[in-house]
């Protein structure tokens, strides 16, 4: 196990640069920064940001060191009973889906905007509105929980995967901070109450959704 400590370390390394870089881009002084150098091309933002993600990504997955170590390796029935939780995150981030503008998330809207000329440099790379609808009722970011339900949920484990799992959670939770940040700075008070309400991620309290639909 000792000897697999280098590959260790070389993926969570890779993930904190990946994680930083990515929260820097998506910091608003950056994308200030941008719009004074660029003006209304704030509106490719989005989706250079998204796909220049992907992009590291892949090369991580593809050219990061995997330790041949399993942890793991579920028999028969127990490596199928174990996807049950794993197809409940899939329809809860579906779910999740229908209470997100997906083209927005992606990029796409704000090209449309900036062909159409309504673009507004203002709003840097997103139009942003707060609403509480759906599963933002029981949890704060409820895309991070079910891809976590997903990811923690499968028949079989090894080293590689399971330090990327964790590198993966640590993003999410480090991420949301930022995150929040932002919005309490954009929503205020509104943002405010809902976070003494709502957790953050893990939805402890189910029997206690937040009543308010949207501001």
């Amino acid at each position: 196990m000792i000897s697999f400590l280098p590959d260790v370390f070389i993926i969570v390394a890779s993930f904190a640069l990946f994680g930083y870089l990515h929260s820097l881009l998506a910091s608003d002084n950056i994308k200030q920064w941008f719009v004074k150098k660029f003006g209304n091309l704030i509106a490719l933002y989005r989706f250079g940001y998204n796909l220049l993600s992907l992009v590291i990504l892949y090369f991580m997955f593809e050219y990061l060191p995997r330790p041949d170590y399993k942890i793991y390796d579920l028999p028969s029935p127990y490596d199928f009973v174990i996807l049950v939780p794993q197809f409940l995150g899939i329809a809860g981030f579906v779910w999740t889906l229908r209470y997100v503008c997906v083209k927005e998330f992606l990029g796409i809207n704000q090209i449309m905007r900036l062909f159409k000329g309504t673009y507004n440099a203002n709003e840097l790379d997103e139009h942003m509105t707060l609403r509480i609808e759906g599963p933002y009722r029981f949890v704060r970011h409820p895309i991070y929980f079910f891809v976590i339900v997903i990811l923690i949920f499968r028949p079989v484990m090894d080293l590689f995967y399971l330090t990327s799992l964790i590198c993966i959670i640590a993003y999410f939770y480090i991420g949301s901070f930022y995150e929040e940040r932002k919005l309490t700075i954009r929503f205020g008070k509104d943002y405010i109450d809902y976070q003494k309400e709502v957790p953050v991620i893990i939805p402890y309290k189910i029997f206690k959704p937040y009543n308010v639909t949207h501001y």
